[in-house]
């Protein structure tokens, strides 16, 4: 063979292997971030869920504890906000609201005996409390994949691709501020 041909071959070789290392980290890339959309979307189903939920009990409550409208109206409130989050950290920081919102609901259950014997409302509070059970292990969910994906991008030689193809970093789902704060209840 010549020297020519030789050179050429090599070229090729070469060429090859970065067409295929960049086709192979894209699909990687692609899929990661899918991953992390198919969290977030799971986050969003069970927030969702408990959406669906609340207005059951808040109008369960209603009926024992009508004079405290100022709890209803912010977990209202709290719904509107987190039904119109865009973003994930906006979404996180309605859910810390409504989950605030959903604290002092149960701080008033605690003034009525008679609710927390009703059979409806032990029904629904088992029920939200599996949803929220269900949100956490969505957000750790989403957590894991997000980590994983945001290592996956700035890692070498995928962080080449993901910079070239536009692959950005994606936010953690994070408690709101506050959240750390255990919730005073008195019985």
């Amino acid at each position: 063979m010549k020297r020519s041909t030789i050179t050429w071959l090599v070229v090729g070789a070469i060429v090859l292997i970065v067409i295929l290392s960049a086709v192979s980290s894209y699909n990687g890339l692609v899929s990661s971030e899918n991953a992390v959309d198919n969290k977030s979307a799971q986050i969003d189903t069970q927030l969702q869920r408990r959406e669906d939920v609340i207005p059951n009990l808040v109008n369960t409550v209603k009926g024992y504890a009508a004079h405290e409208k100022e709890v209803f109206q912010s977990i209202a409130d709290a719904r509107s906000k987190l039904a119109g989050a865009g973003t994930t950290a906006e979404k996180a920081a309605a859910n810390g609201e409504l989950e605030g919102a959903l604290s002092r609901l149960l701080v008033v259950v605690e003034n009525y005996p008679n609710l927390k014997a009703d059979a409806q409302f032990t029904r629904l509070m088992d029920e939200l409390s599996g949803t929220e059970n269900r949100i956490a292990v969505a957000r750790q969910d989403y957590n894991n994949t997000v980590t994983a994906y945001n290592s996956k991008i700035r890692k070498f030689p995928a962080a080449i691709y993901s910079s070239l193809f536009g692959f950005e970093k994606k936010d953690l789902f994070q408690a709101a501020p506050g959240a750390e704060t255990v919730p005073d209840v008195q019985f």
